[in-house]
């Protein structure tokens, strides 16, 4: 079956553009030249969408943050479009649950390429979700997306519960920054592993009981971080 991709873009070139060139490579596409026209039409969830950070009315960030807030759009993957030199957006986009970026002007090659990473990464996902990981107080239940700390549920973003599934899933072994970058957000990131650092802090605010002095999340100096394998306390 297709893919559907919902474009949200307001230049009618670039509409014209990713249309034509989507559409001839097998996928089902939707444009909407807003993100108020997107929630005005009651569609229901693609597999991809590619959404313009300069939006008219709410901005693609803003939109961004309402998507991955919504049950039916939470885990539906995000493609920023972002003009030249908006690295601060870049990062808040990442931040905020965006799967990758795209800088324009950007050549059609290298947009279809990130399309299929991306789809194929969620793919090979669903294809693990049955999996229910656990340490000391912490429970991550794969297939309901749900992570308990002590019995009481803890909500957290989409790419929260991505990094710290990685990171139970290799209790005990050092992930680097790079590789949490590659893994979690899909593509080389050059300079901004900090975007790493903040959801870790977040993590640990989460769900350590004191995250200035964290027993799961540890750091190794230089390297990245670690799930603690120690016994449970």
């Amino acid at each position: 079956m297709a893919k559907k991709i919902y474009v949200i873009e307001d230049d009618k070139h670039i509409q014209e553009l990713l249309k034509y060139n989507l559409e001839q490579n097998g996928y089902k596409v939707r444009i909407f030249d807003s993100a108020e026209a997107f929630l005005q039409s009651s569609a229901d969830a693609p597999d991809l969408v590619l959404l313009d950070i300069m939006l008219p009315g709410m901005d693609g960030l803003d939109f961004c943050r309402l998507l991955k807030i919504e049950p039916v759009y939470k885990k539906v993957p995000i493609i920023m479009l972002t003009a030249k030199g908006e690295e601060l957006d870049k990062v808040l986009g990442l931040e905020l649950g965006a799967d990758d970026y795209i800088t324009k002007p950007f050549g059609i090659r290298e947009l279809l390429a990130r399309v299929k990473v991306v789809l194929r990464r969620y793919s090979d996902r669903a294809e693990n979700e049955s999996e229910v990981l656990k340490a000391g107080k912490i429970l991550l239940d794969s297939s309901r997306r749900e992570v308990y700390v002590d019995e009481r549920l803890v909500e957290l973003t989409f790419k929260e519960f991505e990094l710290l599934k990685l990171l139970l899933s290799n209790k005990g072994k050092v992930l680097s920054r790079d590789q949490l970058l590659e893994k979690i957000w899909g593509f080389d990131y050059d300079g901004e592993t900090r975007t790493v650092d903040v959801h870790i802090r977040y993590l640990r605010q989460k769900l350590e009981d004191d995250d200035n002095d964290p027993i799961y999340i540890e750091t190794v100096r230089g390297i990245g971080y670690r799930f603690s394998d120690k016994e449970d306390r």
